[in-house]
């Protein structure tokens, strides 16, 4: 079966590196928010895997743009360039999702529509998530009581919408249908490569342009 490389190796790394670093803030954040579950969370063991997460969090993306700073600032370009195409993605999704109907979905370049709306998500939620953070990390005792509050209530929804996303992400990434018919893109976060099928069928105008250069 055909393949063709969508993603480096170190790009993997990095995936997987900050994957595992955010579901490790997931899981701590969650024994600090509630207080229910604060049994678990003895001898502040959490709050620790929490903070040292949450450095490798925000240190693994800078040291990605530093390391391949075209690949990166490409991304991001990526990410806020919306047009025609993504409008028929958005259109067609109800029913490639929810039905499994895939001939509706028009044929999208590398970062299709909803990788845009996650890699969007964190561009934005990760300002948030490092300010905040940070204030209620470093200064959690000279904080007006008011600004921790704030801080706090903008951490945790900002969290709660980038969870909830992310749990779509892997489902529409692995679980989908038509994801395990075509291949899937597990394999992508194994190796960088997927099947011919799956980038005809998910990313179609990158395939063609990539078979045309010859890659």
């Amino acid at each position: 079966m055909e393949r063709v490389r969508k993603y480096s190796m170190p790009a993997v790394i990095f995936h997987w590196v900050h994957s595992i670093a955010f579901v490790l803030l997931a899981i701590t954040g969650i024994f600090l928010f509630f207080p229910g579950a604060s049994v678990l969370a003895q001898d502040s063991w959490s709050r620790l895997v929490h903070r040292a997460a949450s450095i490798i969090f925000v240190l693994g993306p800078l040291i990605q743009v530093v390391a391949n700073r075209r690949t990166a600032w490409e991304s991001i370009r990526h990410a806020f360039t919306w047009g025609k195409d993504d409008v028929e993605w958005a259109l067609a999704m109800p029913s490639y999702y929810f039905l499994a109907e895939e001939g509706s979905m028009p044929p999208q370049e590398e970062m299709n529509t909803g990788q845009k709306l996650w890699y969007f998500m964190l561009l934005l939620g990760g300002p948030v998530f490092v300010v905040t953070g940070v204030l209620m990390w470093f200064f959690k005792n000279t904080l007006p009581p008011e600004v921790f509050q704030i801080s706090l209530v903008l951490h945790d929804a900002v969290f709660i919408m980038t969870f909830l996303v992310f749990l779509v992400h892997i489902y529409l990434g692995v679980i989908h249908p038509l994801m395990r018919q075509h291949g899937g893109a597990f394999s992508c976060i194994l190796d960088g490569t997927v099947t011919a099928e799956y980038a005809k069928s998910h990313h179609g105008k990158w395939y063609a342009r990539i078979k045309s250069s010859g890659r």
